[in-house]
């Protein structure tokens, strides 16, 4: 009996050390140039119906159910998606623009794991026509998710898929 409780014991001090040291929270962000100017950069990314053209989780689900409400490109805007295991399900709003700037968005994911974030876009002359885009999203890690941040290395992981999308992006946009 004494060796169940000083494993449970020791089981929950393992579980205490590991959700301290965890990652508390995490912001993943990538970046890319582009050779078209700002405002045409801004201008398509702003529409977030323009997303499945880059978007690599599109390209992983081209069957992905896609719904929206509102005005797309506004605060508000609702997109919404239902795909298969790689691309799961849930929906984004649109936040916050700043016209040539920044735009943020709401995420919040259902399937495959329940969790939200921040997600945003970030605009900025890098030379004359040329355009510094960031793509990121940022949020907390809550028990016992942190744990397993621990072993899964989200900025490594969700990283390349930023910047596939924005290599997408560059891509479409440069020979558009």
């Amino acid at each position: 009996m004494m060796t169940l409780i000083y494993s449970i014991a020791a089981l929950i001090v393992i579980v205490i050390i590991l959700a301290a040291i965890a990652p508390k929270s995490y912001n993943v962000h990538r970046s890319i140039l582009i050779d078209k100017p700002k405002e045409m950069v801004f201008a398509h990314v702003n529409m977030v119906r323009n997303h499945k053209i880059w978007s690599p989780w599109n390209l992983k689900d081209p069957n992905m159910k896609l719904t929206y409400q509102g005005t797309d490109g506004e605060v508000g805007f609702i997109s919404r998606w239902d795909g298969n295991k790689e691309v799961g399900a849930g929906y984004q709003t649109i936040v916050n623009v700043v016209p040539n700037e920044r735009m943020d968005n709401h995420l919040v994911f259902l399937r495959p794991f329940k969790s939200e974030s921040e997600g945003y876009y970030l605009f900025e002359d890098a030379a004359p026509g040329q355009t510094k885009i960031t793509w990121g999203f940022k949020g907390t890690n809550k028990f016992p998710a942190t744990i397993f941040m621990l072993m899964y290395n989200m900025d490594k992981v969700v990283g390349k898929e930023f910047l596939q999308g924005l290599t997408n992006l560059k891509t479409h946009l440069e020979e558009g």
